[in-house]
């Protein structure tokens, strides 16, 4: 395995780091940065995401065929590692990342033309519909029902913890077809337009107090929605294939980047305080990021890993079990140190969200507003795309033998 970069890789990598110099706006940098949740609004995403298509930077793991980037894997993994270390703000996954591979594997000519453009464009924003109140780890007990009315669908039920469906112009659904004795057969993946009659979509208030408007989870109510039987993904009875080879791609990113960059915001907490116990007089503080550094070095070399497994031709497979575990856990770790060392500060709670013209200096540091928010907010992070319990399960099957 040879982790060494070319020249040409490392011009690409200067490319970005300039471009995201040129493009990254002070006032968007601002925002970003003070967002307790990790999002911006909704335009702001879209302007961002808009920038990197025009330059050609849209769908960095796409085939050229669909309109992808075409980047190799070390051209994505320095991508990533540029957009890491400038704070930008990460590509909203459930279009771009989550369903449109799984139209570009399993759609039909007609679904690729009609959709795969507007993603790459950013045009449509996008939403998942798998978790319900009755269903989560456990996904294939789901109870949203979609009966066959001849030339459509007509969908009833509920999907819970659904990002940023607020925002969006579609959702993918995992919705049940039939009743089988095998759960998992009678699950079907459908395209549902979110402006169509019957929908609801109700915030859900988490424990980061983002304000309504700015809020990141929903519940999506379906009452009688009709859907065209053209927004069926495959074949019917076929979606938990289809909502398995998405999860893959969901939590098999790379994480090392990411997390290099929020331990630097840790470290420059540490540097602004000013007082005679200063953390880094501190052993137990040093001893801290030290292992923090160790472990977000061995996530980098097995991302490294993986990614010349890719460029054999291989896909992630049960790595990716890995990558989310340990990347969330990781992660987790990280925004708890932030917590410990702003300390009282972070206890006034004052979070205005991502809000334009907001111009109120945070109480003490400038991340004191956002450590308690988003430490409480990436407690779910061990639970989305497959709780890392049901994660270990799959690697002791599938890497262990066991």
């Amino acid at each position: 395995m040879d982790l060494k970069f070319t020249q040409e890789e490392l011009d690409f990598q200067k490319e970005v780091r300039s471009w995201i110099k040129e493009n990254y706006s002070t006032s968007m940098q601002r925002t970003y940065v003070n967002s307790p949740n990790g999002h911006l609004i909704k335009e702001d995403h879209m302007k961002w995401q808009q920038a990197l298509y025009k330059k050609g930077w849209a769908g960095v793991n796409w085939p050229s065929e669909f309109g992808g980037a075409s980047f190799g894997p070390s051209q994505k993994y320095l991508f990533n590692k540029e957009m890491a270390s400038a704070n930008a703000p990460s590509v909203v996954a459930f279009g771009e990342k989550m369903v449109a591979p799984v139209i570009m594997a399993f759609g039909n000519q007609e679904q690729k033309e009609k959709y795969l453009p507007d993603i790459l464009a950013s045009k449509v924003w996008w939403c998942q519909g798998y978790s319900e109140p009755g269903s989560g780890s456990d996904l294939a007990s789901l109870n949203t029902k979609a009966e066959d009315k001849g030339d459509h669908y007509l969908v009833n039920g509920a999907k819970t913890w659904t990002t940023m469906a607020q925002y969006a112009d579609m959702i993918f659904c995992l919705v049940r077809t039939s009743k089988e004795e095998i759960p998992q057969k009678g699950i079907s993946f459908l395209l549902i337009d979110m402006k169509s009659p019957g929908i609801e979509v109700q915030p859900i208030n988490t424990l980061d107090n983002t304000p309504i408007g700015y809020h990141e989870v929903n519940t999506v109510f379906f009452e009688n929605v009709k859907v065209p039987k053209d927004n069926l993904i495959g074949e019917e009875g076929k979606g938990w294939t289809y909502a398995k080879y998405l999860l893959e791609f969901e939590r098999g990113n790379g994480y090392s980047a990411e997390l290099s960059s929020q331990l630097g915001k840790v470290k420059n907490i540490m540097l602004k305080r000013d007082d005679s116990a200063s953390p880094f007089k501190d052993l137990h503080y040093i001893k801290k990021i030290s292992e923090l550094e160790v472990q977000i070095a061995a996530m980098e070399a097995t991302e490294l890993r993986i990614l010349g497994s890719i460029s054999t031709g291989e896909n992630v497979g049960p790595e990716s079990s890995l990558l989310k575990t340990r990347g969330t856990e990781i992660g987790q770790a990280i925004t708890e140190m932030a917590m410990e060392l702003v300390e009282y500060y972070a206890i006034p709670f004052n979070n205005p969200g991502p809000n334009p013209g907001h111009n109120e200096e945070p109480i003490g540091s400038e991340f004191a507003n956002t450590s308690a928010p988003r430490y409480f907010n990436y407690r779910k992070a061990s639970i989305y795309a497959g709780s890392n319990e049901v994660q270990r399960n799959i690697m002791a099957k599938l890497v262990l033998g066991l």
